[in-house]
């Protein structure tokens, strides 16, 4: 296996292993060694996060593991960004994704998985956070013409606003799509708020993005 090889194979691993500060010293040996920015996420981060994901869903890996492999990932991604916008380059967009906790809700590591997970899968996300208004969304799906609006709500107090989110956006004429998700939050309860998808995991929501956006 050349040096190079070697060195995705590496960064596949630290991603998978959940080893963040391996993970970004990779990522900067990856562009000190002259390897693209684009390669290096393509061929060495991406494939680490989907197999997880693939080890989530076979049930060898369970949720502490999948939260450190995304972690390794946003570490690895935070060093490679810059320089793929520095060399104009850019994966191939799956669509663009509003997201965010609704309003009311602090809960945020669900949401943020989803988010790093649809990054990792070629998608341009807009990370909104926690306690979200609904019209932060809809503004925010607005300005950049968002594919989708991705919705999570972890209390049974707070649910009540991704239906109010489905509503604002219909009448706000927005094209975006909106999906949710949490842990109180149902596919029967997507169907009855008008919700354009529903996934009850990252690995998931993964998949009904792709769906939704065509990809």
């Amino acid at each position: 296996m050349t040096e190079h090889a070697e060195l995705l194979t590496a960064m596949h691993d630290a991603v998978l292993q959940g080893d963040d500060a391996t993970a970004a010293k990779l990522a900067r040996d990856a562009l000190s060694r002259s390897v693209s920015p684009l390669e290096a996420i393509e061929n060495g981060l991406v494939p680490g996060i989907r197999k997880a994901g693939d080890l989530w869903e076979e049930g060898e890996y369970f949720l502490p593991e999948l939260v450190t492999s995304a972690e390794a990932m946003k570490a690895a991604m935070a060093i490679l960004q810059p320089a793929l916008r520095e060399d104009q380059q850019g994966l191939r967009s799956a669509g663009r994704v509003v997201i965010g906790t609704v309003k009311g809700d602090i809960h945020d590591i669900g949401k943020t998985l989803v988010a790093t997970m649809l990054s990792a899968n070629g998608f341009e996300v807009a990370d909104e956070g926690a306690d979200v208004e609904v019209a932060r969304f809809v503004e925010r799906a607005r300005e950049l013409d968002a594919d989708l609006i991705c919705a999570s709500a972890l209390l049974t107090t707070t649910m009540t606003v991704q239906r109010d989110l489905v509503q604002a956006a219909r009448e706000a004429g927005l094209r975006a799509r909106v999906m949710v998700g949490g842990a109180p939050v149902s596919k029967d309860w997507a169907d009855q708020i008008g919700a354009s998808g529903y996934a009850d995991n990252a690995v998931a929501a993964v998949d009904v993005a792709r769906e939704l956006t065509g990809d």
